[in-house]
């Protein structure tokens, strides 16, 4: 069984005891969540999508940690001008387990 879900803007295909890297959450290590934007749930041959979200349908999740993403350079320039720009960014994350996919 799987699902897609959507948290901070994006969208995740997650399974039973998988882990997924989200934007980052306010919650604490080792809480526990409940998802309820769920997209789509399928169970082998039953395929269930939402409009927009599957009614009755849960994703419970734990969150095992936080994190920051890889450093990204943004440079900007223009030619001739001496216009030079460069700075960074790294992306902030939360880790959740998906413990149990639900469909009422």
């Amino acid at each position: 069984m799987y699902a897609v879900i959507e948290t901070g803007g994006k969208q995740y295909k997650v399974e039973k005891g998988t882990t997924v890297q989200v934007e980052r959450l306010d919650a604490e290590p080792g809480k526990e969540l409940t998802l309820d934007r769920v997209l789509l749930v399928a169970d082998g041959e039953k395929v269930e999508v939402g409009a927009p979200v599957v009614k009755g349908a849960k994703v419970q999740a734990k969150v095992v940690g936080h994190g920051r993403g890889k450093k990204l350079v943004v440079f900007k320039y223009k030619a001739k001008s001496h216009y030079r720009r460069k700075t960074g960014h790294r992306q902030d994350y939360t880790t959740l387990r998906i413990e149990d996919i639900t469909l009422t």
